[in-house]
């Protein structure tokens, strides 16, 4: 599951992707430099790297997603959890939970997720 992994950077040249596309990839490389203060090689790496890797493709000159970013960001959550908990969404929780206690809000939202998951 290399394809899920992401440095800090590569994320947020990703989503600002996500973000714009379909968007050409000089347009791209315009925006990297305003928010990045990227070189236009630069950019053009990381674009080659993330489509390489099957999130995105460049054709003649336009860049546009092969994957949602909610479908990227669910697939590299499940694949968090298998690796790091074994799968277990309740010990994930509870680990999360150790370290940062959630309001009332955030506890009704993760129950109204839980209550449409049930079959």
């Amino acid at each position: 599951m290399s394809e899920l992994r992401m440095g800090t950077a590569e994320a947020k040249f990703a989503d600002m992707i996500w973000d714009n596309e379909p968007v050409s990839s000089g347009d791209l490389a315009k925006l990297a430099n305003k928010e990045f203060e990227w070189k236009k090689t630069t950019s053009f790496t990381v674009l080659k790297r993330l489509c390489e890797r099957g999130l995105f493709q460049n054709q003649n000159g336009i860049v546009t997603s092969l994957i949602a970013k909610e479908e990227f960001y669910a697939r590299h959550s499940a694949s968090y959890v298998e690796e790091t908990f074994g799968g277990s969404l309740p010990a994930f929780l509870t680990a999360f939970g150790s370290r940062k206690k959630l309001t009332d809000k955030e506890i009704d939202e993760i129950r109204q997720i839980i209550d449409s998951m049930r079959g």
